[in-house]
C-alpha cells in the first residue's frame, strides 16, 4: 500500500522510525547511497558533433552533400578551379543546422528552470534534534518540519498537523489552498489532488504547521514524474517534416534521372564524357530544393521567437509546425491561462453603492477591505519598492487592495492587535479573528455568504443578499466579512453586538 493508505502508527511501524527523534546520522548516509540526492535528473544531454550529424540525415541534405563532393572533384580533376558551386552548398548545409541546434539549444537553457526547485533549504529532525540543512541532502525517511511560508522539497505523509493548507497549484491546477488532516486514510485509486494527508516537493505552505514523514525523493516525486517527462527524447517526425522529406525526395529523384537522361543523350551524340558529367552534375544540383529546408527552418525559428515573447517556451523547431495545425487545446487555467493571481474588483458596504476599485477607492470600501485584511495570515515582504503577498490567494487579492491604496497590513496590525483567533476550516467554513481595539475587543468573521448570513443580528442582510446574487451570476468568487464589537463587565462575561459590514467579489 501507499502510503496515504496508511494510518500514522502503520506507517511508523513499517518504516521503523521514531517520528520523535527522526534518522541517525548513519542512517541517513545509508539512504543518501541507496536513494541518491534529492534533485532532478538531467537529461543526458547529446554532443554537438552527434547533433550535428543527425541533423544531416535528411535524404535532401545527402544529395547536397553528395552532389557538393561531385562539384569539388571535378573542379579539382579538370583543374578549373572553380570551387564556388561546392561551398555554397556546403555553406546552406552548415547554415540549417547550425540554426536549428542553435534555437533548440536556447530551449533546454530554459528548461532547467526545474532544477532552481532544489536551491532551497529544509527543516528536518535528526537524532532528536531539528536541524537546517540543504534540500538535497533530504532523504525517504526524514521527518519534515513545515511552517507557513515554506515549499515543500519532497513529497510524504503527513505525521503532526496544526491548521496546515498548502497551495497544489504548481502541481493539480487548483487555485484553491488544499487543507491538510493527519486522520484522512485513502483508497487505493484516490485522485493526486484528493490525498488530504500528503504533501508535495514543489508546493508551499500557505496557513500553520507541521511534520511529514519523507515518501519520495527526486525523481520518485510527483514534480520529478514531470520533470522524467520533459526529459524524454523523441525523433518523431511532425507531419511537416515527413512531407517535405517526400517532397524532396521526389524532387531529388526526378532531377537524378532528369541529369541521367541528358548525361545518357548527350554520349549518344558524342559529346565530351567529362563536359555532360559536368553538365548532368549542375543540372542536378539546380533541380534539388537545397534552400527548402533553410526557408523553412529560418520560418519556424521566428515562429520560436515570437512564442519566446509570449513567455511559452518551444523545444524543438518543428514543434511550432505542430502547435500550427492544432484546433482545440485543452488545458487547465490556473497557471497556464491564468497566474493564480485573483484581485478585488469591487467592495459593497450596507448602505452604499457598488464600489469598482480599480476605478475609484472610497473610504467605505477602504473600510471594509481593512476589517477583511485584519481577517487573513498572510506575510507580506517588500523587495525593490515591489510588495510581494504570500498566503491563501483570496486572502493575498485582499491584502494586496490595501496595499495599492497607501495602507499596510502591518499599520492595521499595530492599530489592532490579534489577541485570538479561530482559523478557518472545513466545518465552520468561516475564520474569525479577535483583535484589541483601545478597552474593547473587535471580533472580525469573513467567509461565505450563505453560512454567514444566520449569524448577522444587524445590517441590511436583504440588500446584501441582492448584491451577492448579482455578484453570483457573474461567476464570481464573493466573500462576506461582518464585525462584532464585544466589552468585558466586572463580571468577566462579554458583550457582543454582531453586525453585516460588506462584501468584496474577486476573479
Amino acid at each position: 500500500m501507499e502510503a496515504y493508505q496508511k494510518k500514522v502508527e502503520l506507517l511508523q511501524q513499517e518504516s521503523q522510525v521514531d517520528f520523535d527523534v527522526g534518522l541517525s546520522p548513519a542512517e541517513v548516509k545509508r539512504r543518501h547511497e541507496e536513494f541518491g540526492l534529492n534533485r532532478f535528473e538531467e537529461e543526458r544531454k547529446s554532443s554537438f558533433v552527434k547533433k550535428f550529424l543527425h541533423s544531416l540525415g535528411d535524404f535532401t541534405t545527402i544529395i547536397l552533400l553528395v552532389a557538393a563532393g561531385i562539384s569539388f572533384y571535378t573542379a579539382i580533376a579538370t583543374d578549373h578551379g572553380d570551387y564556388f558551386e561546392g561551398i555554397l552548398i556546403i555553406a546552406i548545409v552548415l547554415i540549417n543546422s547550425l540554426l536549428a541546434i542553435i534555437q533548440e539549444g536556447n530551449a533546454e537553457k530554459s528548461l532547467q528552470a526545474l532544477q532552481q526547485m532544489n536551491k532551497q533549504r529544509a527543516v528536518v529532525k535528526r537524532a532528536g534534534q531539528v536541524v537546517e540543512i540543504d534540500a538535497e541532502e533530504v532523504v525517504p525517511g526524514d521527518i519534515l518540519v513545515l511552517e507557513t511560508g515554506m515549499s515543500v522539497v519532497a513529497d510524504g505523509r503527513l505525521i503532526q498537523n496544526s491548521q496546515l493548507r498548502v497551495d497544489e497549484a504548481s502541481l493539480t491546477g487548483e487555485s484553491e489552498a488544499i487543507e491538510k488532516t493527519v486522520d484522512f486514510v485513502g483508497e487505493a485509486d484516490t485522485p493526486l489532488g484528493d490525498r488530504r494527508n500528503m504533501v508535495y516537493k514543489g508546493t508551499t505552505i500557505l496557513n500553520g504547521r507541521g511534520q511529514v514523514f519523507v515518501t519520495a525523493t527526486g525523481m520518485a516525486t510527483e514534480m520529478g514524474k514531470i520533470a522524467e517527462l520533459l526529459n524524454r527524447e523523441t525523433n518523431d517526425k511532425t507531419p511537416l517534416q515527413k512531407r517535405l522529406n517526400q517532397l524532396g525526395k521526389r524532387i531529388s529523384l526526378i532531377a537524378l534521372a532528369a541529369a541521367g537522361l541528358v548525361f545518357f543523350i548527350g554520349q549518344l551524340q558524342g559529346e565530351p564524357l567529362l563536359e555532360m558529367f559536368m553538365t548532368a552534375v549542375s543540372l542536378a544540383v539546380a533541380a534539388v530544393p537545397e534552400t527548402l529546408t533553410v526557408i523553412v527552418t529560418l520560418t519556424l525559428a521566428y515562429g520560436v521567437q515570437q512564442m519566446a515573447k509570449k513567455h511559452a517556451i518551444i523545444r524543438q523547431l518543428p514543434a511550432v509546425e505542430t502547435l500550427g495545425t492544432a484546433n482545440v487545446i485543452c488545458s487547465d487555467k490556473t497557471g497556464t491561462l491564468t497566474q493564480n493571481k485573483m484581485r478585488v474588483r469591487q467592495v459593497w458596504r450596507q448602505g452604499d453603492e457598488v464600489t469598482d476599485i480599480e476605478n475609484l477607492m472610497t473610504d467605505e470600501a477602504m473600510e471594509v477591505l481593512q476589517f477583511a485584511a485584519l481577517n487573513t495570515d498572510v506575510i507580506v515582504t517588500y523587495e525593490n519598492d515591489e510588495v510581494i503577498v504570500k498566503g491563501n490567494p483570496t486572502e493575498a487579492a485582499i491584502v494586496r487592495a490595501i496595499e495599492e491604496n497607501y495602507h499596510t497590513k502591518a499599520e492595521l496590525e499595530e492599530k489592532y492587535p490579534r489577541v485570538g483567533e479561530i482559523p478557518f476550516d472545513s466545518d465552520r467554513k468561516m475564520m474569525t479573528t479577535v483583535h484589541k481595539m483601545g478597552k474593547r475587543y473587535l471580533s472580525i468573521t469573513k467567509g461565505a455568504f450563505d453560512i454567514l448570513l444566520p449569524k448577522f443580528k444587524y445590517g441590511n442582510v436583504e440588500q446584501a443578499a441582492v448584491v451577492n446574487d448579482r455578484f453570483g451570476k457573474r461567476a464570481l468568487r464573493v466573500i462576506a466579512v461582518g464585525y462584532a464589537k464585544t466589552t468585558r463587565d466586572s463580571a468577566g462575561s462579554l458583550r457582543k453586538r454582531s453586525s453585516f459590514i460588506g462584501l468584496n467579489r474577486h476573479d
